[in-house]
This record gives C-alpha cells, sequence and structure tokens, in this order.
C-alpha cells in the first residue's frame, strides 16, 4: 500500500462535482459509477459508499481491483488505483452510514467500500 502525495491530498480537497469509481468484470469489461459518498480515510484509504452499487458489486465479489478519478475546480484530473476491500460491518461501516445519512437519509449505504491507494496517477501522469 502506498500514500497519497501531499499535491493529491490537497487536490482532493479542492475537488469539484462527483467522483468517478471504476472496477472490471470477470471478462475485462469496465465499469464506470458517478459516486458522491466518498471520502479520504486517512492517507492510504478511500471509503466509498455502496448506495446502489449492482455491476460494481458483482465485479468486487470477483476480486476486481478500483480506479477513483476526481477532478479539481482548476480542471486537473486525479486517479487513484488499488485493491478493493468491502465492509458491512465495523467501525468503517459504522461510519460510512452516518455520513451517508448526513448526505441524505433515504439512501441505503449497504456497504462500504475501500480503495486502497497502491498507484496515483495527475493525468498521465504516474505520482506514486
Amino acid at each position: 500500500m502506498s500514500r497519497l502525495p501531499r499535491l493529491v491530498s490537497e487536490a482532493w480537497e479542492d475537488r469539484e462535482g462527483p467522483a468517478v469509481f471504476g472496477t472490471v468484470d470477470t471478462e475485462g469489461t469496465a465499469n464506470l459509477v458517478y459516486v458522491n459518498c466518498v471520502w479520504k480515510l486517512n492517507e492510504e484509504q478511500f471509503v466509498i459508499a455502496d448506495n446502489y452499487f449492482h455491476k460494481t458489486r458483482a465485479n468486487m465479489d470477483a476480486g476486481s481491483r478500483g480506479s477513483l478519478l476526481f477532478l479539481t475546480s482548476k480542471r486537473k484530473s486525479y486517479q487513484v488505483k488499488g485493491a478493493i476491500h468491502y465492509h458491512t460491518s465495523g467501525k468503517i461501516y459504522d461510519t460510512m452510514r452516518l455520513w451517508n445519512a448526513d448526505i441524505d437519509p433515504n439512501r441505503p449505504g449497504v456497504g462500504a467500500t475501500v480503495i486502497r491507494v497502491e498507484e496515483v496517477y495527475c493525468g498521465a501522469e504516474k505520482l506514486v
């Protein structure tokens, strides 16, 4: 597991709009979804609320790695890639349920998807 460079951590605080979360199925077909309920847990992990994952959940269950893409207000894009871990109980899950309900109490928050930082890009430039 790697850590986010300071530049990317600061860029995360300046992000604009939803992020994009990507997985692949067992045939290698990409699946991308917009995610609004996402937060940086620490410099090594991001948490994404599973509110309406269907294909995404199937891909994760099949062992897919993940990619999280976000855009800053300055129109710079950053991408984090890494292993995915899915939680339906425990501290990360409980915390996700709280902030997810704060955003919209009607969202189901059935699981907390953790993507561990392994690779980081700014556009095409690999930072980590």
